[in-house]
């Protein structure tokens, strides 16, 4: 296995799932099962239902795929400048998120949610003083969708530190697991969901997802297998979702034990799927490919501030319009995520606040 070749449908597989962050966020302003959110318009079933399509596997895969990219990166860095890169590439854009993006969210929420009648600038007395339940829907401090970014950092840096304190060798090949086992790994994610849970985020889940992908996804071996199987395994993993969703929203009884099975056998097969379904079809390098891969970070930094704002918006112009507020908020947002994308990448500073590679003006 050669190391030093990019493997581009890691990339554009990651860029892919970035982009269902607009919907996904989108359609949290109208879930049924109460959680807090920045917008909450009320319950929507069908809306709902893309929320409880991708949850189980989009966030646990790029976590998966962080694995796979470390193993890559260790093989052509040192130790230090891994931890140099992870300080520049997640801990920076962490604050910056956080310190700049979400008083302006939090402070929209209060509005919407809570009837706050101060203004902007006095609400950062209250965004740095209220600590409840961190997700920013009653106006208090919260790191929003930078919590990714907190979680990676801490993972990345731990298990390297663990890897060089062990004196392990990490640049030597392990030998690969066979392709049943592979499905047995995916056992222990219901018993870690709990462990160090904050807010539904289990640290433990997610470092035990980013270990898979380093030890085991690494191998070329491991993701042919994928890859010859992808299309049986994505009809399965497909099926697991759709059953999540009828038993989690539709059913009008709770199959509580079904409906955890059908949840994690849907993030793991779904996973598999989809690394085989990627290399198979997505190891390629084209302008596409190349100019999203570039704007990746960009577009995950902005996009969920234009969420919320379109939604109050649309909602204070329109009422309470389901479509119309859905829709212009998914177009509204992917426009303007994009141009800000555009912008951004263009001027260092922001490059260096968001973990990005600036370009050249031309």
């Amino acid at each position: 296995m050669n190391l030093g070749i990019r493997k581009h449908y890691i990339d554009n597989l990651k860029w892919i799932i970035l982009l269902i962050l607009i919907p996904y966020h989108t359609s949290q302003a109208w879930n049924v099962w109460s959680e807090p959110n920045y917008i909450f318009l009320g319950g929507n079933r069908l809306i709902s239902s893309i929320i409880v399509f991708f949850s189980p596997f989009f966030i646990p895969l790029l976590f998966l795929l962080a694995g796979i990219s470390t193993k890559y990166a260790l093989q052509k860095r040192t130790v230090k400048e891994y931890l140099v890169e992870r300080v520049k590439k997640l801990l920076i854009p962490f604050l910056f998120g956080t310190i700049i993006f979400m008083p302006i969210m939090s402070y929209i929420a209060d509005k919407f949610n809570c009837s706050y009648s101060g203004s902007f600038f006095q609400h950062y007395a209250v965004f740095y003083t209220k600590f409840t339940d961190l997700t920013g829907a009653d106006g208090g401090f919260s790191v929003g969708q930078f919590w990714f970014l907190l979680y990676l950092l801490v993972i990345s840096t731990v298990s390297v530190g663990v890897f060089t304190i062990f004196k392990k060798d990490i640049s030597v090949k392990e030998k690969p697991l066979p392709f049943w086992l592979v499905f047995l790994l995916g056992i222990p994610l219901p018993l870690f969901s709990e462990w160090l849970s904050v807010g539904g985020k289990s640290l433990v889940e997610y470092a035990y997802l980013f270990l898979i992908g380093y030890f085991v996804f690494s191998d070329d071996k491991t993701v042919r297998n994928a890859e010859k199987n992808c299309w049986l395994l994505f009809a399965i993993g497909i099926a697991a979702t759709i059953l999540n969703i009828y038993l989690f929203i539709w059913a009008e009884t709770e199959y509580i034990l079904l409906n955890t099975i059908t949840k994690y056998v849907s993030e793991w097969i779904m996973i598999i799927a989809l690394i085989g379904l990627a290399k198979r079809y997505l190891n390629l390098n084209g302008k596409v490919s190349d100019h999203m891969r570039k704007r990746s970070f960009l577009f995950y930094t902005y996009h969920f501030i234009w969420v919320v704002l379109f939604q109050y918006l649309l909602y204070t112009i329109c009422g309470n319009r389901t479509l119309i507020i859905f829709i212009g908020t998914l177009l509204l947002s992917y426009l303007t995520t994009f141009a800000c994308c555009e912008i951004s990448i263009r001027i260092p500073f922001l490059c260096l606040v968001t973990g990005t590679k600036s370009i050249p003006n031309k």
